[in-house]
């Protein structure tokens, strides 16, 4: 029977990887972060168990200013990449989210919401290298000196 689904679900060059794709087991994590009208978000580090496969981070502005005041995103970089692309954002502007378009260095981000609203992203863990640091921060102008954490995997 394994031989069968084998020659209809895989090449025959290519049954050892297929056997092995279909026996791996996706792991999706949940994170959630907030962010505020004092401009903080609610944590300054993010803990991602190792076996995750995909992540998921929730941010949730809790406070009741408008987007235009004192919005709030949730982008993930390489910390060395981080300035750049704060700065790239500053340049794009509140439509474009303070976020510089098809950026390769931004790994997963939100748009900008405001005071009650909330958005999501996701990335896949294979993105982040062994080794490196990862940093999360708000790309609204001003709002990373303050509102940045650490992505930890533990």
């Amino acid at each position: 029977m394994l031989s069968q689904l084998l020659k209809s679900h895989c090449l025959p060059l290519a049954a050892t990887f297929c056997l092995f794709a279909q026996g791996a087991s996706a792991k999706t994590c949940e994170l959630s972060i907030e962010g505020n009208d004092a401009m903080q978000y609610n944590t300054k580090e993010l803990t991602v168990a190792k076996d995750c496969t995909d992540v998921k981070v929730t941010l949730k502005h809790v406070g009741k200013l408008p987007k235009a005041a004192m919005g709030h995103n949730f982008t993930l970089t390489a910390e060395k990449d981080m300035q750049a692309v704060i700065t790239a954002g500053m340049q794009a502007g509140l439509p474009a989210d303070y976020l510089p378009k098809d950026d390769a260095r931004i790994i997963a981000s939100t748009k900008v919401v405001g005071g009650g609203e909330t958005a999501t992203t996701s990335f896949k863990m294979a993105q982040l290298k062994p080794g490196e640091t990862y940093k999360y921060f708000c790309t609204f102008p001003g709002h990373s000196a303050v509102m940045n954490g650490t992505l930890v995997i533990k």
